[in-house]
């Protein structure tokens, strides 16, 4: 699905964000399309929501394709890559955003599906992700560089919520894979950082009691309240432009101090 108001044009750059029909991820789409991106994203299942997000991104006046792609699959990324590249021949920036928490389990009772399925999408996805867009971006091959954002979590600093250490360990390696791909990346000119949410008022948290939960945890955040989604787009979008040419390697928390 594709919306591609007249005043856009073909030479603006071009953000690609995984996971963006909602939350975090519908954020950032808007943040990046007002910072003057056109915006790819990718779905899985909520066509309706997508759709929403594309119409918002078109309002700015900026080009939005919404492709259904689950990062967890090796060839439907490269599709989504493929699919990106012959509709508008570019890409500029990319943000890790898809994402899992899977379901609370203690570690006496994780088993092999159980955290195949959360670690394939959160830490596998991101390699595909990455690695496809290397493959546009990087200048050793043609490309004009670019930036990479991975979505981390401050549970890979804390440990994460109780019987959530699968979530925790999977975003501990997001934590790792970006320092490895900061320095790869570098002599191909594509800058990579990663960020690294705490509670945000988002709908991944109904697996863990949702607004229950972050009404009780929320006055104990240092400054008393939980985030909101903007409040990480906003940092993701400065991390995806050319004010923060010198920021590589980083791992940023937005947590209020949590």
């Amino acid at each position: 699905m594709s919306e591609r108001p007249s005043s856009s044009s073909a030479s603006n750059p071009v953000a690609l964000i995984t996971g963006g029909s909602r939350g975090i991820g519908r954020a950032i789409g808007l943040a990046m399309a007002r910072q003057g991106f056109d915006v790819c994203f990718s779905f899985v299942s909520n066509e309706k929501a997508a759709q929403e997000s594309a119409l918002q991104i078109q309002k700015t006046g900026r080009r939005a394709m919404a492709i259904k792609a689950d990062v967890a699959s090796q060839s439907q990324v490269k599709a989504m890559f493929q699919t990106l590249k012959a509709a508008w021949g570019r890409l500029d920036a990319v943000v890790n955003n898809a994402g899992i928490v899977g379901e609370p389990r203690s570690l006496m009772d994780a088993s092999q599906d159980h955290l195949a399925q959360v670690f394939q999408t959160n830490v596998l996805g991101c390699f595909f992700v990455a690695g496809e867009a290397a493959r546009l971006m990087s200048t050793q091959q043609g490309g004009k560089g670019g930036t990479i954002v991975n979505m981390s979590s401050i549970a890979a600093r804390h440990g994460g919520m109780v019987n959530e250490a699968h979530y925790a360990a999977s975003k501990g390696a997001v934590d790792s894979l970006t320092l490895a791909m900061a320095k790869e990346l570098a002599p191909h000119g594509i800058r990579v950082n990663a960020v690294r949410p705490g509670l945000i008022q988002t709908e991944i948290h109904e697996i863990h009691g949702g607004q229950e939960l972050l009404d009780r945890i929320g006055p104990a955040v240092p400054l008393g309240r939980v985030g909101g989604p903007e409040e990480v787009a906003d940092l993701v979008a400065y991390l995806l432009g050319p004010k923060s040419s010198y920021v590589h390697g980083a791992l940023i928390d937005v947590s209020g101090g949590r």
